[in-house]
């Protein structure tokens, strides 16, 4: 990776201009960052395209996707690839056959240097989820390893959780906390007694 100072957590989101591939349309559109503001926009980078791990990360969040929109969150998949690239990967992939999720390209890499997951030695992305607040704050990073694929329903708890803590200011979720689940109100009170408070 790049000795850049990268966009860390609680950062803003810089204003990004990027081409998308829609595989719900078959189009392509240019879009920035600001395009999605208001609603929870979550970043997901992957390595490339014909690639190994990345068509089952693909298939297992567009198994979510559904459920993030409904959480106010967009989804953004996004490789250096470009729109071309994307478009051909899910004609050719039986695992993305009814895929729907936008494929930006950061071509230039850009967002990926950026945002410091940019491998200076292939030029692709790491893997790396952003997940950015309707006013354009970065409020989750993951970066995981190239051979490591992840959840989507990890990111499905922690887009509901960040959507619950934002309604709910003061309110604090615990570990693995899924809609319905206690939740906490950090005080000096409860320190030392958090079992109690979830029982």
């Amino acid at each position: 990776m790049e000795n850049t100072t990268p966009l860390g957590l609680e950062s803003k989101m810089t204003d990004f201009n990027f081409d998308i591939y829609n595989p719900k349309t078959d189009t392509t559109e240019q879009k920035n960052i600001e395009s999605y503001r208001d609603k929870r926009l979550v970043l997901l980078f992957y390595p490339a395209d014909f690639t190994f791990v990345c068509p089952t990360e693909l298939k297992d969040l567009n198994k979510g996707y559904a459920d993030l929109q409904a959480s106010n969150a967009e989804v953004l998949v996004i490789s250096t690839d470009t729109v071309f690239s994307h478009k051909r990967r899910v004609e050719t992939e039986h695992l993305l056959e009814g895929f729907t999720i936008p494929m930006a390209s950061d071509r230039k890499g850009e967002i990926s240097k950026a945002l410091g997951i940019r491998n200076i030695q292939s030029g692709n992305s790491e893997r790396g989820t952003f997940i950015i607040s309707p006013d354009g704050t970065i409020k989750s990073i993951e970066i995981v390893t190239e051979p490591i694929g992840r959840s989507s329903d990890e990111l499905i708890r922690k887009v509901r959780a960040l959507e619950f803590v934002r309604a709910n200011p003061g309110q604090a979720c615990p570990a693995s906390r899924n809609q319905g689940d206690k939740t906490l109100t950090p005080s000096i009170k409860i320190a030392g007694n958090i079992a109690d408070q979830l029982k």
